[in-house]
């Protein structure tokens, strides 16, 4: 399991009715309600277990602009302006600050696309410093090693995962907002081809709309009222260690190891990029395409086991309404951990960073992180189902964005001016023409 997550208490009484209906307690869902209820919409979230228990609380808590595709700068951006304004507007804390992120290489061509990014990244009025080979060696002393080179990103910052889903949680019910913990979604219902309500283990919420920021289990749900969203999960496995180490950058980035200040003094380490592929029906069933990514990162993924077919989030089976669901089965995703991977990420942080050897491992988990074929996300609304809005996908960026992403879909839903274009979200891109694009994760 990650790191304690904040627990929040809620209500146990489901409302009969909403004007919108949050499907998923992660950072997006979370948001998306937040800035609907701050909109006057009656808005209710239901949550099949805890909020921020799955990928939310599992991540590095990064929140950045630097090396974002073209199609994600804008929301990081806007996310960053939002991270900063959520504190004042509510009083929660969400642990956010503006820390800078550190990356240093000593690969020419590393170094070389992260400088061509830079000169995008001016043209979106974003600023990243590139460093020299002594800038970059002052900046890393910690690792008490000499680089060709490097980057600082200053507007770019943390949160804590432990704590951000559970303050907006608690924002959403100081605003007069519904939050359901233990109360898993099952279906929709629909009425003249609409949208007409949200079906739930507890009982159905009359609504005319529904927003599904369901994570790892959003292409199951989508299965069931005949959508087809190609998503696959990777299994990550991170670590942390306990406080102790001194002088540390408060995150840093390099090919073998990353590392980040947690907001007790401890770190958490992981290796970018690295994880197992387990085997399910969906994953199967969209193979085609994300074979081009699954190529590309081959160096860093790995074959896994059965793991993703016990955790059910991923099934092609269509289940009754009236009957419990995978989802209630598994109230959270908690997958194995990779042992081999931990030991190597360990090994590494001791050799890279020296003062890590005074810490001791706090702990180690593993996560589920939902991809789509582009590595960029879906938000939208799903044009079979009038009213149904899909947000999922998010391939590992989810939690730095999720301000933005919650306050676009909050837009969508009310009719409101874009926050960011969401033309490059658009769920109905994945067709047979946009097979064979590849990630850039």
């Amino acid at each position: 399991m990650c790191a304690p997550l904040q627990q929040i208490e809620t209500s146990s009484e489901l409302p009969r009715s909403a004007d919108a209906v949050v499907i998923g307690g992660g950072i997006v869902g979370v948001f998306a309600a937040y800035y609907l209820a701050r909109r006057g919409v009656k808005v209710a979230l239901v949550e099949k277990g805890h909020i921020g228990a799955e990928q939310s609380c599992r991540n590095w808590g990064w929140c950045r602009q630097q090396n974002r595709d073209a199609r994600e700068l804008p929301m990081a951006t806007r996310s960053l302006d939002l991270w900063d304004s959520f504190a004042a507007e509510t009083g929660e804390d969400t642990g956010f600050r503006r820390c800078g992120l550190l990356y240093l290489s000593n690969d020419e061509a590393e170094l070389a696309g992260w400088a061509r990014w830079r000169d995008f990244a001016r043209t979106a009025g974003v600023t990243t410093h590139m460093l020299d080979g002594a800038e970059a060696s002052e900046r890393g002393r910690a690792t008490g090693r000499s680089w060709k080179g490097g980057v600082f990103s200053p507007s770019d910052g943390t949160a804590d995962p432990s704590q951000a889903a559970p303050a907006v949680a608690r924002a959403i019910l100081k605003l007069g907002g519904s939050v359901n913990q233990n109360c898993a979604a099952r279906g929709l219902e629909t009425e003249g081809g609409r949208l007409s309500g949200v079906v739930t283990e507890n009982g159905t919420i009359r609504t005319k709309a529904a927003i599904l920021a369901g994570g790892a289990w959003a292409s199951s749900f989508c299965h069931q009222v005949g959508f087809r969203f190609p998503q696959a999960s990777i299994r990550s496995s991170i670590m942390s260690v306990s406080p102790g180490a001194e002088g540390l950058p408060d995150a840093l980035h390099t090919a073998k190891i990353s590392s980040t200040r947690r907001g007790d003094g401890g770190y958490t380490l992981a290796i970018s990029g690295r994880g197992r592929v387990d085997v399910t029906p969906q994953q199967l069933r969209f193979s085609p395409q994300f074979l081009p990514m699954f190529l590309k990162r081959w160096r860093s993924l790995a074959p896994g086991g059965l793991e993703g077919m016990r955790s059910g989030h991923e099934t092609l089976q269509r289940w009754r309404l009236d009957q419990p669901t995978p989802m209630e089965r598994m109230r959270i995703l908690d997958p194995a951990v990779d042992q081999g991977t931990i030991r190597l990420i360990h090994a590494r942080a001791l050799d890279l960073l020296p003062a890590l050897r005074k810490t001791r491992i706090s702990a180690a988990w593993a996560g589920y992180v939902d991809s789509t074929p582009d590595g960029v996300p879906a938000i939208g609304e799903i044009q079979t189902v009038p009213g149904f809005i899909l947000a999922a996908g998010f391939s590992g960026h989810g939690f730095g964005i999720g301000p933005g992403a919650g306050h676009l879909l909050a837009d969508l839903l009310t009719g409101s001016e874009p926050i960011v274009d969401p033309k490059s979200y658009d769920p109905q891109r994945f067709d047979a023409s946009a097979w064979g694009k590849v990630a850039d994760f």
